[in-house]
């Protein structure tokens, strides 16, 4: 009998799509007992966003988790998305790093590796496949499904050629972003097994309203492996309903002997888990039929929802996914997956909030368009190539190969702090965002982003134009507040949702007064009442010689310093905003006279970064 295998992905690429990969560890232990009795080819539940949600977002341990899950899921094999020669981050890494990334995983648990190149570059994924062999475990090679003028059937079955020679155990095919139809992935995988012979494995989200007639018609042409979600985060952005491709491959010939009153358990206890989520929920991730057209993956939508949602820009999604088309064309359309999608989607973003296109562009995409990703599969736009990079040389050999080795500087760097080789493999991947949380943990104080009450008015109302972090002494007690939302404010009063020490509390807050910065960071002056500035230290933009961010960042680099001369585009600080970093240019030439920015701080576009005084 020709037994259609499951892969369930509720651990991973579910929540991820549905809720921006907010799930804690601690709601997907209870149901690991049910979820490893029902029989799945293997569960999807480490890799792609879940390492940095975990660090950022849950100031979780990713490792602690991939640990938890494996004495929790004994007889399952775990399987992880690894994203080539980029592992869990947004740039390539050393091969030393990428061997001990890999080699470490398969000690914590990991027994499936689904090995995928952003830009289908087979140069990309050798090293992490070797690694995968090397650790005794299973390789699956896996093409990045898209569409464009430049990708087609013959193209992708090269692409499989490639990934069985390299030894690979199963062929994946995914579709992140919902563009494969029934009958083209019927063809599709009949071209791959004639020419591989190898197991082929099918990824589709739903987004488009296509995946679970995609899988059917993948399975008849001879697909062993499909890809689904347990119903409770199943559907739009995520992917087709376990329950509902068990049933319909029962009692024919690809039957996959799945139990569906257990599978309906296991849904009911993620029905009651996603509740908690609400905040994170996306209109956006119902089943949309442009992302046929602007190619946005599943996994990808909710979480750019939820960053426009903190830069106060929910209301230009809309526009932004009619530029994420334009930008893929540019940079000579690349699959939407992370890193490019993350890379397409902030530079689309950029171009809108900052009201003209490639006004501020990001240093992915400078690196992308001088070949560090690897090939670009189609012709760059050289408009936009000499505006970004100018005559700087594009990488023609394996980008890895310009990297030295890592880990020992890595190692160096981060000594005092990391406990084991996997916090130095953390650190690789998010270095200031990881080095922040492992002092937090080594303090004791590691706190995950609050969930707020059902109700409670959502920050996207407001956009934040003040510090959200404080520490406040009253009466001799201290309290560590963290501002999580605000509500529409009435003509008298602002509703603030913040956290107390952990506590979720609102609170109403009743301006009296709003005063004016003046320029330099002097007195405050009187007249036309005014925002206040950001900061105490950081005044409000009021000329063209004050350097301000495109949108609301961090601040991971500053490369002037008081007394500096420079010329108008030079750059002047970095900002990471949407994942991403940008270079802040100087708006006009002149001699640095005040920096009012530093390292880790948290920015606004209304404030004043850097101040020039024209020459």
């Amino acid at each position: 009998m020709a037994k259609v295998h499951i892969t369930e992905l509720v651990l991973r690429d579910g929540h991820q799509s549905l809720i921006a990969t907010r799930m804690r560890t601690d709601d997907m232990l209870p149901i690991c007992g049910k979820l490893d009795a029902a029989g799945f080819w293997s569960l999807e539940a480490w890799g792609g966003a879940t390492f940095d949600a975990c660090v950022r977002f849950l100031r979780e341990d990713p490792w602690e988790r991939l640990k938890k899950l494996r004495k929790a899921l004994p007889n399952s094999r775990i399987q992880m998305l690894l994203r080539g020669q980029n592992l869990l981050g947004y740039r390539n890494y050393p091969d030393d790093v990428v061997r001990a990334f890999v080699r470490k995983s398969a000690d914590n648990g990991v027994d499936v590796f689904r090995v995928f190149d952003a830009m289908n570059d087979l140069r990309n994924l050798r090293v992490s496949i070797e690694a995968v062999k090397a650790a005794g475990r299973h390789a699956e090679g896996t093409i990045s499904y898209t569409t464009s003028p430049v990708h087609d059937i013959p193209h992708f079955v090269e692409l499989a050629k490639g990934l069985a020679d390299m030894g690979c155990d199963t062929i994946a095919i995914k579709d992140m972003a919902a563009l494969l139809t029934p009958y083209t992935a019927f063809e599709l995988v009949r071209a791959i097994r004639a020419a591989t012979n190898l197991p082929v494995h099918t990824h589709s989200h739903a987004t488009s309203g296509l995946a679970a007639m995609t899988h059917l018609k993948a399975v008849e042409a001879g697909a062993s492996i499909i890809d689904t979600c347990i119903g409770a985060f199943s559907e739009g952005a995520s992917h087709p309903t376990t329950q509902s491709l068990v049933a319909a491959l029962a009692g024919t010939e690809y039957d996959t002997g799945l139990s569906l009153p257990l599978l309906e358990e296991i849904s009911a206890y993620f029905k009651e888990v996603r509740k908690k989520y609400w905040q994170f929920e996306s209109e956006f991730t119902g089943t949309d039929t442009r992302a046929l057209v602007n190619q946005v993956p599943g996994g990808m939508i909710s979480n750019l929802a939820n960053q426009l949602k903190e830069q106060g820009a929910l209301d230009k999604m809309d526009a932004v996914l009619d530029e994420i088309p334009r930008v893929r064309e540019d940079l000579g359309y690349p699959p939407l997956v992370t890193p490019t999608s993350q890379i397409v989607g902030t530079q689309a973003a950029l171009n809108v909030l900052t009201g003209a296109r490639y006004k501020s562009v990001t240093n992915e995409v400078k690196l992308y368009l001088q070949g560090r990703y690897g090939a670009a599969p189609g012709h760059v736009n050289e408009e936009v190539k000499k505006l970004a990079i100018g005559d700087l040389e594009v990488t023609t050999c394996r980008p890895a190969d310009l990297l030295a080795d890592e880990l020992d500087k890595l190692r160096g760097e981060i000594e005092g702090l990391a406990r084991s080789e996997e916090d130095v493999l953390t650190y690789a991947m998010f270095p200031e965002l990881a080095k922040t949380w492992l002092q937090e943990r080594a303090a004791g104080s590691l706190k995950a982003e609050p969930l707020l009450p059902k109700g409670a008015a959502q920050a996207e109302a407001a956009p934040r134009y003040a510090a959200d972090e404080f520490r406040i002494t009253l009466h001799g007690e201290t309290y560590h507040i963290k501002l999580a939302g605000s509500g529409h404010p009435d003509a008298s009063q602002r509703p603030y949702f913040v956290s107390v020490d952990g506590v979720s509390e609102e609170v109403l807050v009743e301006p009296l007064n709003e005063v004016a910065i003046a320029p330099g960071g002097g007195a405050p002056r009187k007249g036309t009442p005014t925002a206040p500035a950001a900061t105490g230290d950081k005044p409000r933009a009021t000329h063209p010689g004050h350097v301000t961010a495109a949108m609301p960042g961090t601040v991971v680099d500053v490369l002037v310093q008081v007394g500096q001369t420079v010329k108008a585009g030079d750059g002047v600080l970095v900002i990471e905003a949407m994942k991403m970093e940008s270079e802040v240019q100087a708006p006009i030439a002149g001699v640095v006279i005040n920096v009012f920015a530093k390292k880790g701080d948290a920015v606004t576009p209304d404030m004043a970064l850097v101040e020039i005084q024209p020459e």
